[in-house]
């Protein structure tokens, strides 16, 4: 197998922004098929959707829901999940060709249009994360942070800790990132970090946080929140379903047959609480009663119900504010989201 560094000298300039992107994007090094691989083939005649999710994910919540209310086959298609390891191995599953569509975020879509790749999307969700205190703590609002030690999930161009950055300098007009020690790591471990008391705050995924609060932790401040402070009043759908635009050319009919599935697996979702019985094992909330209910409120609080062009708006609005933050490691080498980033094959 061909290393970045190999392909980059058989490939000049071109592999070395994506290499630039993907590493943020990814996580580290991709195959070489992943990258330099032309789109293969598909196949426009097959009704089969094959969609990447962590099955032990929360998107696996709602693939559940659509597979056991057989609500593929009532849209005409066939559902197909892949296992895929983590948000690295979906990217390069997609990349691949391996599956049809995976969930990232429409920012990773729009930094990879901007390297002149054609993927698009479709938003999924609202749900995001925020920041989780011990509420016997020394943090009770936001100007509380400097001196402090905060754990984000992921790594520098966490979306999570752009935003934060974005909010606090525009609340104070200081840069946060100089007055507090961050911590990066895996949302376990910023979890554990938290409930040992090692940080005085952490900034995680919305179901990790789910935990968190269920576990005692108190929620100070939502990512939602946060941009709301900014002036976006219109929550930005930062989840999305990614696909190829050649997917969309080739296979839109059984798309968006797949998305009008989710969609209907979300109205369950948002309405049924029997479904969510269900879902325990999953959710890994067997015999926690509270648990299931945080993590069962905070799902359906980020559940998308429409998708017009005010949720297009939104988004663009927040990619210019983690432009301005992130800078081209986050965003690609655009600092106006690209009008391609979501599908205008589809509405609802």
């Amino acid at each position: 197998m061909l290393t970045l560094l190999n392909l980059e000298k058989m490939n000049g300039h071109r592999i070395m922004k994506r290499r630039e992107l993907l590493k943020v994007c990814l996580g580290g090094v991709v195959s070489a098929s992943a990258l330099s691989t032309p789109a293969l083939s598909f196949s426009p005649t097959s009704k089969t959707v094959r969609v990447g999710v962590m099955i032990n994910g929360t998107a696996s919540w709602e693939m559940k829901v659509i597979k056991d209310l057989k609500l593929d086959e009532k849209n005409g298609f066939e559902l197909e999940l892949k296992d895929v390891s983590g948000k690295s191995a979906s990217h390069v599953a997609l990349m691949s060709n391996d599956v049809d569509i995976v969930l990232s975020d429409f920012v990773w879509v729009a930094a990879l249009r901007s390297a002149g790749d054609t993927f698009t999307s479709v938003p999924h969700s609202y749900a995001v994360g925020g920041m989780i205190v011990d509420p016997a703590g020394p943090i009770t609002e936001i100007t509380d942070l400097p001196g402090k030690t905060i754990g984000v999930a992921g790594g520098p161009v966490d979306k999570s800790w752009v935003i934060l950055q974005a909010y606090y300098k525009g609340l104070t007009g200081e840069t946060l990132a100089d007055k507090v020690e961050a911590r990066f790591g895996p949302p376990p471990l910023i979890n554990e970090l938290l409930s040992e008391g090692h940080i005085d705050a952490s900034l995680n995924f919305w179901h990790f946080n789910a935990r968190a609060k269920a576990a005692g932790g108190k929620e100070l401040i939502s990512v939602k929140d946060m941009m709301s402070g900014m002036g976006i009043t219109s929550a930005p759908p930062l989840l999305a379903w990614v696909f190829r635009d050649q997917t969309a050319e080739e296979k839109g009919e059984e798309v968006s047959a797949f998305l009008d599935a989710s969609f209907a697996a979300k109205d369950i979702l948002l309405n049924d609480d029997a479904v969510w019985e269900t879902l325990r094992a999953k959710m890994r909330a067997t015999d926690n009663d509270t648990l299931f209910t945080t993590l069962r409120n905070d799902y359906r609080a980020g559940i998308l119900r429409e998708f017009n062009d005010g949720t297009i708006e939104a988004a663009a609005a927040s990619f210019e504010i983690m432009s301005a933050v992130g800078g081209s490691k986050l965003v690609g080498d655009s600092t106006v989201m690209d009008p391609g980033t979501f599908w205008s094959g589809y509405r609802t």
